[in-house]
């Protein structure tokens, strides 16, 4: 196995190719905090790529109600269980990933979805942990809590997938880092559904062949964000290019969040596969379950959104998230409004950072009449 790089989590690590960067690497930062959970981008998705013969049960996008929602059932809780304890120092992760603690004769510690887990899309729904007794007040974080977590693949950086293939039917584009499946060399053996431990892999019976989310490529090659992504009612995710560790800029509004402001997080970066899809960690959860999905850090990225009132750079970018069709690479912010540039460099989007406010009295002087509030 080969030593690799991975800066999530502070330190070098087992992987079975030797570390190969693509040109630029397609990210997305999702904000939990604002997430409905209305479905909107799991129906764009399935009526964009999965309407097919097979396809009835693939969700490349999902929307999940953690803690106790998950598709396919139990995915994270029995890879987190098989891992047996995630030890961080810090920043640095001293555990072993799913590559590290292998059993001898396989690539990726994994392991197979049944049938059955594939029938629960919607188990835990709105389902609360905690309750409040006895006339208790609000707080932060809640007692009873409950957030929804939108998934799509994290297109990672060191794919268990990819590493999983004996066809080797599954690549990294070096033009853009987002991660597909050769069908033609594929033959179902379906040892990338077994690896990947976000489960983001499906098997199609009708074809014989693996399929998964393409980050809608044919868009992106024109600057256009995914089908989720424009379809999102709620407006919680922003995609775009993150740059290679030790070449951040501070206009990339991905390096922005990820590398500068820290705010946005890897889901799982004990897995070891360095997702390429940040979360913004939900404020009115407990830090300790924000930290074993989002690692050490989501203490500190659950403080800097909420300061982000204070914060008028943050602030603005925040305002871009759902403002366009477009990938925005570039930001920038003068005074009370942000624009966002396309990697031409040209502004495709401008916002204010706060919508004004008109306060209508409640008597009407010219018509004489009383303003009510009707139902």
């Amino acid at each position: 196995m080969a030593r690799v790089n991975n800066w999530q989590l502070g330190r070098e690590m087992s992987y079975w190719y030797p570390e190969a960067r693509p040109q630029k690497q397609f990210a997305a930062v999702f904000d939990t905090n604002k997430c409905i959970a209305c479905q909107t981008c799991t129906l764009a998705c399935k009526t964009t790529w999965t309407s097919g013969k097979g396809q009835e049960y693939m969700l490349w996008n999902n929307v999940e109600t953690k803690p106790y929602g998950s598709y396919p059932l139990a995915y994270d809780l029995k890879l987190l269980e098989m891992l047996n304890g995630q030890q961080w120092n810090g920043n640095k992760y001293e555990g072993q990933t799913i590559f590290e603690s292998a059993p001898a004769g396989e690539r990726v510690l994994g392991w197979r979805p049944e049938q059955q887990d594939y029938a629960y899309p919607n188990v835990g729904e709105d389902d609360c942990a905690g309750q409040v007794d006895h006339g208790q007040f609000l707080s932060l974080p809640h007692m009873n809590w409950f957030f929804y977590l939108a998934r799509i693949c994290n297109h990672c950086t060191y794919p268990a997938c990819l590493a999983s293939c004996p066809r080797g039917s599954i690549y990294k584009r070096p033009e853009d880092g987002i991660v597909l499946v050769d069908q033609g060399r594929c033959r179902g053996y379906q040892e990338c559904v077994r690896g990947c431990p976000y489960k983001k892999v499906f098997f199609n019976p009708m074809t014989g062949t693996s399929e998964k989310c393409i980050a809608c490529f044919p868009k992106i090659e024109q600057g256009i964000q995914p089908q989720c992504f424009v379809n999102c009612i709620g407006k919680i995710r922003l995609a775009g290019w993150i740059s290679k560790p030790g070449q951040v800029r501070a206009d990339n509004p991905i390096d922005y969040l990820v590398h500068i402001r820290k705010v946005a997080l890897p889901l799982f970066p004990q897995f070891g596969l360095e997702p390429n899809v940040y979360y913004i960690p939900p404020i009115h959860a407990p830090v300790s379950f924000n930290k074993q999905l989002f690692g050490p850090g989501a203490g500190e990225a659950v403080k800097t959104y909420r300061n982000a009132m204070n914060d008028p750079d943050l602030a603005g970018l925040l305002c871009l998230f759902g403002s366009t069709e477009m990938v925005v690479s570039r930001f920038s912010r003068q005074g009370d409004s942000v624009t966002g540039f396309d990697e031409r460099g040209s502004a495709v989007v401008r916002v204010p950072l706060r919508e004004p406010v008109h306060v209508r009295p409640a008597v009407d002087t010219k018509n004489q009449l009383v303003r009510i509030n009707c139902p």
